[in-house]
């Protein structure tokens, strides 16, 4: 899961001392789209005779642009940003690509062996996102062409379509040219677009691509519309977007915990919206909690307490349809971000009391249901239902708005493995044993399904991607790939390491010169004659993946 925005400034200003208008924008959209990913950032953005400059990172958007400062540093009028959580591969700064891509890719194995024996392109990084990228290059490549127009750009993205197999939404830029979208054929990973009048030019269109509406809303963009499964956009500069259908949808298929957990409850994704669905969510799983306890069952509980946040819309539909007190038992610390998405289980472990506070009166003698939106590896619940009884509970009920994970996510959500889902292999008896509640209810899949259906428009989704429940995924799966899952996340380790390569030249800054101090750049214990200083008479870059562009995020003294 990561977040992707693209953008496109309807005022064409390439003089490199003009307000960098793309990158502020780009910037703030970042922050409404944090929640998808905390791993590692980034913004590139193309200006005078398509240079892009880029600053990108490890950690959250205000730690990588220094609170906004770097962004003076990326001028032009097009650019795109992405917000990486990993999904495969390592945490790296290597991995927070210019490429902007949400989703995972199940044939990855075969796209290496392709781009290396045939397309022979160098792939510098685990990351399936810079498969991508070569992939859809190379089929640039193909067309010959010094300069492509907007058919080459469709035709090679066809042809990257018949070689990729997964779901992806993704966002790039063509240097000089403009800013493309595109989407898988199942739709699983979501995108919009949206439209507002530019600020600078009276007449002109400013254009935004993102992975959720709420970015461009609170941006002033309106007119927001999905891109569709299977679709394209191209947006060239000065001119209206052009759509195009790269691949005849195979379904319409959205990945169902986008709206379980992901996505934010002011979000409208695929025409549904989120808080609504979660409302729905929370009323069947009332149904289901009723029917599990009957009716003296429901009456000893004296309390439903959400986990926040996620679950608090829906545990507010299950307080109105029990008839029982809905109450905010737990205090979220502000300051501290989802724990879900935190790479390591032990920082998971620990980050859920650092997360979340129990005010003692709500719990004291109580019988509490506690509402969440998932149950994934259980060690979170167990903790809560300790913190729950430590503050006096006399009987802890736990739900789950979505049904038992049994299987891996393979599109982009870094659940867990087999071996550590809780639901793998056990009924909720022993679930509720693990965890120390006297129960665990579970919302049944058709009721999950049904509560986002019921929302959406005629020619809405169709159906909705539910793999991680049933083990039954939209796209077919390449024998092997859970193998290669785990494999993957056997090995995944944060490290950085700083290679010796050789440099194609001098890098960019901002302002279009060249980079003078070679002390910027040396590797952590480089003399200033060894070989990590120079490299065939060129300065060498720190970061090894950015030889030809200039990352604002590694000058010192802007830190």
């Amino acid at each position: 899961m990561c977040g992707v925005i693209g953008l496109i400034l309807g005022h064409v200003g390439d003089d490199p001392n003009s307000p960098c208008k793309a990158a502020m924008a780009l910037h703030e959209a970042l922050y409404f789209l944090q929640h998808r990913g905390q791993d590692a950032c980034g913004i590139a953005t193309c200006a005078a005779g398509g240079r892009i400059y880029q600053c990108k990172g490890n950690g959250m958007a205000a730690k990588v642009f220094a609170d906004g400062m770097r962004v003076q540093d990326l001028p032009g009028s097009m650019g795109i940003g992405h917000l990486r959580y990993p999904t495969a591969g390592t945490s790296s700064n290597a991995e927070s690509q210019p490429f902007a891509h949400n989703g995972n890719l199940i044939n990855a194995p075969e796209l290496r062996q392709h781009l290396d024996t045939v397309a022979h392109r160098h792939i510098n990084t685990d990351s399936d996102s810079e498969l991508m990228l070569n992939v859809f290059a190379n089929e640039l490549n193909e067309t010959g062409k010094a300069r492509v127009n907007t058919d080459d750009i469709f035709n090679a993205l066809a042809r990257m379509y018949e070689r990729c197999s997964g779901g992806w939404a993704c966002t790039a830029m063509i240097a000089g040219f403009g800013v493309l979208g595109f989407r898988d054929s199942y739709g699983i990973r979501p995108l919009v677009l949206g439209e507002k009048e530019s600020e600078t030019l009276p007449g002109a269109r400013d254009y935004m691509l993102a992975s959720e509406s709420i970015a461009l809303r609170q941006l002033g963009f309106r007119d927001i519309r999905d891109i569709l499964p299977g679709q394209a956009v191209f947006i060239q500069k000065g001119r209206a977007p052009v759509f195009h259908q790269v691949q005849k949808p195979k379904a319409y298929s959205p990945d169902i915990f986008e709206y379980v957990y992901f996505a934010r409850p002011d979000t409208v994704m695929d025409g549904i919206s989120v808080h609504a669905s979660r409302q729905r969510m929370g009323y069947k799983l009332a149904d289901k909690i009723r029917e599990l306890l009957g009716d003296e069952g429901i009456k000893d509980i004296d309390a439903v307490i959400p986990i926040p946040e996620t679950s608090n819309t829906a545990a507010a539909s299950v307080s109105e349809r029990l008839g029982k007190p809905y109450c905010q038992g737990f205090v979220k610390n502000r300051y501290v971000f989802r724990t879900f998405i935190m790479p390591q289980q032990g920082a998971r472990q620990k980050g859920v009391r650092r997360k979340l506070s129990a005010i003692q009166t709500e719990f004291e003698g109580r019988c509490v249901l506690l509402v969440d939106d998932s149950i994934v590896r259980g060690t979170t619940s167990k903790e809560i239902v300790a913190m729950a009884r430590e503050a006096g509970a006399r009987k802890v009920i736990f739900a789950s708005c979505a049904p038992p994970i049994t299987a891996p996510h393979i599109y982009g959500i870094d659940l867990a493995s087999p071996m550590e889902l809780i639901a793998s292999g056990k009924d909720r008896f022993a679930i509720a044993k693990s965890i120390d509640a006297e129960e665990v209810i579970y919302q049944d899949l058709d009721d999950l399904k049904a509560a986002c259906a019921e929302l959406a428009a005629p020619d809405g989704p169709t159906q909705f991607e539910v793999g991680v429940f049933c083990g039954k995924y939209i796209t077919p799966v390449p024998e092997g790939y859970f193998e290669h899952l785990n494999e993957l996340r056997g090995t995944k380790r944060k490290h950085a390491t700083h290679a010796q390569v050789a440099s194609s030249g001098p890098t960019i800054v901002a302002g279009g010169g060249q980079t003078g101090s070679a002390s910027h750049f040396l590797a952590p214990g480089a003399e200033k004659d060894s070989p990590e200083k120079m490299r065939n008479g060129a300065i060498s870059p720190l970061i090894r993946e950015d030889i030809s562009l200039h990352n604002m995020a590694t000058e010192p003294e802007r830190r």
